[in-house]
């Protein structure tokens, strides 16, 4: 019970709001429902619930400080048994082996309802394929609040598929994935630091979370064996993503991801000395490959990648962060990268996955 106990606690505490301005909200929510306790916490953007199996003996509710609870339930030892009771004046006594504790709670009342897997599926997606496509788009979502849509993945629902696409000014990902239950179309903007959490639950197996889009379209949530993620929704109209996705190119290099990767991460910090430009060049004559190159005050770098190049040489720069998220989030063998000279976007294609596509803007250089 205590690791059980632990384990959900590590889960919802994720969800628990850091600077509110409501006490409540640095609490999670204990309630005893289906035979075992129900632990829930939230920051009114994502919310968590975990069920953790137990014996009940009499039905109560309360919520204690999330932080303090975690710490300490990891912290006891002497027993795989732990017991809690609420007493008067919203007291949680915990028992584990010869360790007794009291902990002071605010009344379960006046946390806020999070809703929870009530409503019929929307449909349902393979855990291993959704956690997939979310480590390969959510992180190029914005990160910053000034456009709030861009901080969010669209979510656009067809037929028998999912377009997950995640954008700032910088960069375009997209993935399609096969969904379990057709539905009908539908598009929602999904909060990245929700999918971000969803990416930690979600296990690499073909079992399916089910997927619920609340009627009234401001809510989606992910259900998973006794866990609930419920996340609110962007409001906004995101980006035509599609009309900046390039449909020729001059140039087409294939590479090794790894090796691309081992070229850009020295250039990389040197890069980070000056503007982080890191600049490719792409020879097409008898010696094909791709050179990566920095320069900066501190010093320069320059590394050689083979590549398999059809069509023009050219020379692209590009901010060396851009580069590395996606060569580090993308698990493929080998890239194909498309060019069509040195100030269009350059276009980033796992070889082996027709679904996916990153576009990544050229930086302006002086040379």
């Amino acid at each position: 019970m205590q690791e059980n106990l632990a384990r959900g606690l590590s889960v919802v505490s994720r969800a628990v709001s850091a600077r509110s301005t409501l006490p409540v909200l640095a609490n999670v929510l204990l309630k005893t429902e289906d035979a075992g306790l129900k632990l829930t916490a939230t920051n009114l953007e994502i919310g968590i619930t975990y069920w953790v199996p137990g014996k009940i003996d009499t039905d109560g509710a309360t919520t204690v400080p999330a932080k303090l609870l975690t710490d300490y339930v990891n912290a006891i030892h002497g027993g795989d048994r732990i017991d809690l009771e609420l007493q008067t004046g919203e007291t949680l006594y915990l028992r584990c082996g010869r360790s007794e504790s009291h902990i002071k709670g605010i009344d379960a009342d006046e946390f806020p309802a999070i809703q929870t897997a009530g409503d019929q599926a929307t449909t349902r997606i393979a855990q291993n394929v959704l956690r997939q496509a979310l480590e390969e788009t959510a992180f190029a979502a914005a990160s910053d609040e000034a456009r709030p849509i861009l901080t969010g993945v669209l979510a656009r629902f067809e037929g028998d598929t999912v377009t997950l696409a995640a954008a700032d000014n910088y960069r375009i990902a997209v993935k399609t994935i096969p969904i379990l239950d057709p539905v009908s179309d539908a598009s929602v903007v999904i909060p990245a630091r929700a999918l971000n959490e969803l990416i930690r639950i979600l296990a690499d197996v073909d079992e399916p979370v089910e997927v619920v889009l609340a009627q009234a379209r401001n809510q989606i949530l992910f259900h998973l064996e006794g866990i609930d993620l419920v996340s609110r929704l962007i409001d906004g109209q995101f980006p035509n993503y599609q009309q900046v996705l390039p449909q020729t190119h001059t140039t087409r290099a294939v590479l090794d991801r790894e090796e691309l990767l081992r070229a850009v991460r020295p250039a990389a910090l040197i890069a980070h000395e000056s503007a982080n430009i890191v600049k490719l060049q792409i020879s097409s004559n008898g010696d094909a490959g791709v050179t990566v190159s920095a320069n900066a005050e501190v010093g320069d770098h320059v590394g050689q990648v083979e590549a398999a190049v059809e069509g023009d040489g050219t020379t692209i720069a590009f901010n060396a962060r851009y580069l590395a998220d996606v060569l580090t989030n993308v698990d493929a063998e080998q890239f194909a990268l498309e060019l069509n000279g040195p100030l269009s976007p350059g276009v980033f294609k796992p070889i082996g996955d027709d679904r996916y596509v990153h576009v990544v803007m050229p930086v302006r250089t002086t040379s």
